[in-house]
């Protein structure tokens, strides 16, 4: 099992940037695609980005193509998600997760473990 604590949310204005972190504390890290989902207040969790294994290869969302960047240091159990250009709808609780595959995919059912959120809240 792979756990995870996310870092790095919080209040901006439009236009700014923010930079999410997610530990993993798992001894499968470098093993696992990790991805960033979303969640705002009544909606479902949404895809955000996604980053295989060995960290060179990546998938976004069409809505934040462009703004966003994840990464990973596998070397320090870590995932990343660069956020510029934030607009007001991209507020939302941010969660990280992993799963159990090589490849950066998208389905929320391929991810199987969550960590718990962090707030991002862009003001207009």
């Amino acid at each position: 099992q792979v756990q995870l604590v996310e870092s790095g949310g919080g209040l901006v204005q439009a236009g700014g940037s923010l930079r999410l972190s997610c530990a993993s504390s798992g001894r499968f890290f470098s093993s696992h695609a990790m991805g960033w989902f979303r969640q705002a207040p009544g909606r479902e969790r949404d895809f955000v980005a996604a980053i295989n294994w060995k960290g060179d290869s990546t998938t976004y969302a069409d809505s934040v193509k462009g703004r966003f960047a994840i990464s990973r240091d596998n070397a320090r159990n870590t995932v990343f998600l660069q956020m510029n250009s934030l607009k007001p709808e991209d507020t939302a609780v941010y969660y990280c997760a992993a799963a159990p595959a090589l490849e950066a995919v998208s389905g929320r059912d391929d991810y199987k473990d969550w960590g718990q959120g962090t707030q991002v809240t862009v003001s207009s």
